[in-house]
């Protein structure tokens, strides 16, 4: 089961909103991004059937404003991923990383 994103497509409410939002980062769900690549957790979002996958991703850090990264993806299928937040690093199946919408990391702070 995947958490459901936002519908984008042209025309609907939510692309118009993106669309009007100043220069938002990207937010995308961490089992679509590219490997070992930085983001920062947006929010988190559980399926109503979740059994429990709020508290087991809350107590394994996946928190709001953490730093996380897709260190590798299981073969065949991408099942399931390997995943680094803060220090440590977990397994994770892909349903669950559907519901961590994440952004972009900082690369560098820009100063005035």
């Amino acid at each position: 089961m995947a958490c459901p994103l936002p519908d984008l497509s042209e025309g609907s409410a939510d692309a118009m909103a993106a669309a009007d939002a100043p220069s938002a980062p990207a937010i995308t769900t961490l089992d679509q991004t590219p490997l070992a690549t930085a983001f920062v957790i947006h929010e988190v979002v559980y399926p109503e059937d979740g059994r429990g996958w709020n508290q087991r991703l809350e107590e394994l850090g996946f928190l709001p404003g953490e730093r996380v990264l897709v260190l590798t993806r299981g073969r065949p299928g991408g099942d399931p991923l390997a995943v680094r937040v803060g220090h440590s690093t977990f397994a994770l199946r892909r349903a669950e990383a559907a519901c961590v919408r994440v952004r972009p990391w900082p690369i560098a702070a820009v100063k005035p």
